[in-house]
C-alpha cells in the first residue's frame, strides 16, 4: 500500500488499485474474542493506514487535540484536530520495525495534505487536460491559479480569480491560454531530465521483475490465506455432529463461502502469473545502456494518460509563478523546481482569437492518415476521436480537403508493394480471402493469428495476407493432426501454453474452416523442453 501511494500519489487511487487487484484487508472481528476478518479495502481503512504513524515504527500518544471555545459563558468542544507530530506528548521513534521510515510517513502526510482542495493547495493530479494544474500560482498576488476550458476543443486556460470570488477584488490576471505555456514547460522538463535518461531507463529495467516477483509474492500468500481460512472451515464442519442441523448449515455456508475465495485466489495468482515481462534481449539491453529511453516519447505516447503526465511533472517541479503582460503579448515563467532550484522563461502568448490553428499533433495524423486514406475516411476517423479544427468545428470532407491542401499534405496514394504473393487487404477483404467471418479475423488480430497495423483508433485495419497466412488456413487438416484440447494431453501442457507455442511458431497449427469440425488443429509431435519451456509447464500446472 506504502509503494502504491509513493508511485500513484492519492489515497483514492491506491483505494482504487487495491479494488482491482481484488486485494482484502484484515479486520478485527465484530464482537470481541471473534477472529480477524478479511474485507475489501474502503478509503477510510486506505487513509487510515497511511496516516497511523505505528506503519513507520513510531509509538505515539497525544496526537489529536480538542479544541474548545466559550459560547454565552458555556463552555463547548469543537471537532478533534490532528496536531503536529512535535506536539505530540509521546513519540518514541524506532520503536518497533515499521514498513517505511519516519522521514518517509511525514512525507506522505505532507502530500496528503497538499491532495486537499483548498484555496493554497497543490491538490491531487486530476484526468483533466491542463498537465500543470495545481502547480501555477499567479506572480502578482501570490494565489494558486484556477483551470478553465474553452471551446470546443476544451484547451486549457490558466486565471487568476480567487480574490474575486473570495473578496469581490477585480481580477488579478483573466484566462492565459495553456497550449504555449505547457510546452514551454514541458521543454524545460525533458532538458533537464536528458542526462537522467539512461539511469532511469536502468532502474525501469531493475524495477521490471522485482515488481512482478513481488505481486505474485502477493497473490501467492492471499491463496495461502484463502486456503487456511477454507480448511478450517470444513475442520469446523467436519466437527459438527450431524443432529445440529443448523448449526451444521451455517457451517457448510462459511465452507462454501471460503472454497469460492479459494477459486477467485487461485484466478487472480494465474492472472499476476500470465502478466510476466518478457525478459529483454542482450542487443535491447546493451542499447537501453549506451542510449537509453525517449522519455519524451513515452510521455506523447497514447497510451499514456495525462494522470501520468501530471505525477511525472509534479516529481520534477515544486511551482510555477506566471506574470502575463497583455500589452507586449508576452508571459513570464519562474519555475521553482524540486531542490529549490529556479529557472526564468520568457514566451510569447496570442491574445485569444488572434489566431486559429489546428493542433500540430491533428496535423501530424493527418499527415499519417493521408499516405493511404482518402479524405473521406480521414474526416470520420477525427470525428471518431472527438477531434476539432482550429476553430473549434468538426471535422467534415471538405475542411480536411482545405486544411490538406493549405500545408501540403498530398492527397492519399497507392500502397507500396508488400511483396510477391502478397497484399495488403481491409478486414472485410480478409474474411473474403481466408473464408472465415469478420469476428474471427477481428479475434486473430487480438490473438496474434494474423499481423495488422492500424496507424490510429478509429482507422482501418490493413491485414497482411501471405502465402505462408493461406497455407495454415485450409479446408482439412492434416492427418494426425489434433484439436486444441486434444493436442494439450498429448503434449503435456495447459491450452494456454500451447496456444502461446503456437502464435511463437513453436508447434506448427493450421485453422479449418469448412465442416462442423472446423477450428484450429494442431501438430501435436513431441516438443523439445528447454529450460524456459518446463517453467512455463510448471507455472501452467500451478
Amino acid at each position: 500500500m506504502f509503494s502504491y501511494f509513493e508511485q500513484l500519489g492519492s489515497a483514492r487511487q491506491v483505494l482504487l488499485r487495491l479494488l482491482a487487484e481484488e486485494r482484502r484487508l484484515p479486520r478485527p472481528g465484530r464482537r470481541r474474542g471473534e477472529p480477524v476478518r478479511w474485507a475489501p479495502p474502503t478509503y477510510r481503512t486506505v487513509h487510515t493506514i497511511l496516516t497511523n504513524p505505528c506503519y513507520a515504527g513510531v509509538y505515539a500518544y497525544g496526537r489529536r487535540r480538542v479544541q474548545r471555545r466559550v459560547v454565552d459563558g458555556v463552555v463547548t468542544e469543537r471537532m478533534q484536530r490532528t496536531a503536529a507530530s512535535d506536539e505530540w506528548h509521546v513519540c518514541l521513534r524506532d520503536h518497533h520495525p515499521g514498513y517505511v521510515s519516519f522521514e518517509t510517513w511525514e512525507a506522505i502526510q505532507a502530500r496528503l495534505h497538499a491532495n486537499w482542495t483548498a484555496a493554497d493547495a497543490t491538490g491531487a493530479a486530476r484526468e483533466g487536460r491542463a498537465l500543470l494544474q495545481g502547480l501555477v500560482r499567479c506572480g502578482r498576488c501570490g494565489r494558486r491559479m484556477g483551470v478553465g476550458y474553452s471551446g470546443r476543443a476544451r484547451a486549457p486556460r490558466y486565471h487568476c480569480a480567487r480574490g474575486a470570488q473570495q473578496y469581490g477584488t477585480a481580477r488579478c490576471q483573466g484566462g492565459i491560454g495553456g497550449g504555449r505555456i505547457e510546452r514551454a514547460v514541458l521543454d524545460a522538463v525533458f532538458q533537464a531530465l536528458a542526462p537522467a535518461s539512461i539511469d532511469a531507463t536502468l532502474l525501469a529495467i531493475e524495477d521490471l521483475h522485482s515488481s512482478h516477483q513481488a505481486s505474485v509474492r502477493s497473490a501467492e500468500l492471499e491463496l495461502e490465506r484463502a486456503s487456511y481460512e477454507a480448511d478450517r472451515a470444513r475442520r469446523q464442519f467436519d466437527g459438527c455432529e450431524p443432529e445440529n442441523r443448523l448449526v451444521a448449515r451455517t457451517l457448510e455456508a462459511v465452507w462454501e463461502q471460503g472454497l469460492q475465495q479459494v477459486r477467485a485466489a487461485e484466478r487472480a495468482l494465474a492472472a499476476v502469473r500470465a502478466r510476466r515481462p518478457k525478459p529483454l534481449t542482450e542487443q535491447e539491453i546493451a542499447w537501453c545502456r549506451h542510449l537509453g529511453a525517449d522519455l519524451r516519447a513515452a510521455f506523447d505516447a497514447p497510451t499514456t494518460s495525462d494522470h501520468d503526465r501530471k505525477l511525472l511533472i509534479r516529481a520534477m517541479i515544486t511551482e510555477i509563478q506566471l506574470v502575463h503582460d497583455r500589452e507586449r503579448q508576452r508571459a513570464r515563467l519562474r519555475i521553482v523546481w524540486e531542490g529549490g532550484a529556479i529557472t526564468e522563461h520568457e514566451i510569447t502568448v496570442r491574445r485569444a482569437g488572434s489566431q486559429m490553428r489546428t493542433d500540430e499533433d491533428t496535423l501530424a495524423l493527418i499527415r499519417r492518415l493521408a499516405i493511404d486514406h482518402p479524405d473521406r475516411e480521414i474526416a470520420a476517423i477525427l470525428a471518431s476521436q472527438g477531434r476539432l479544427t482550429g476553430a473549434g468545428n468538426p471535422f467534415t470532407v471538405h475542411r480536411v480537403r482545405s486544411l490538406r491542401n493549405h500545408h501540403d499534405i498530398p492527397r492519399a496514394t497507392v500502397n507500396t508493394d508488400p511483396g510477391p504473393g502478397n497484399q495488403l487487404v481491409t478486414v472485410k477483404e480478409a474474411a473474403a480471402e481466408l473464408g472465415v467471418s469478420i469476428a474471427t479475423v477481428h479475434r486473430w488480430l487480438r490473438e496474434g493469428f494474423i499481423t495488422g497495423r492500424q496507424i490510429t483508433p478509429g482507422a482501418a485495419w490493413q491485414i497482411l495476407i501471405t502465402r505462408e497466412l493461406r497455407d495454415r488456413v485450409s479446408q482439412h487438416a492434416p492427418d494426425g493432426w489434433l484439436a486444441l484440447a486434444d493436442a494439450a494431453n498429448a503434449l503435456g501442457l495447459a491450452r494456454q501454453t500451447v496456444l502461446h507455442k503456437v502464435h511463437r511458431g513453436e508447434i506448427a497449427a493450421v485453422y479449418v474452416q469448412r465442416g462442423k469440425r472446423k477450428g484450429l488443429r494442431i501438430q501435436a509431435k513431441p516438443v523439445q523442453t528447454g529450460l524456459f519451456d518446463n517453467h512455463d509447464q510448471q507455472e501452467a500446472q500451478c
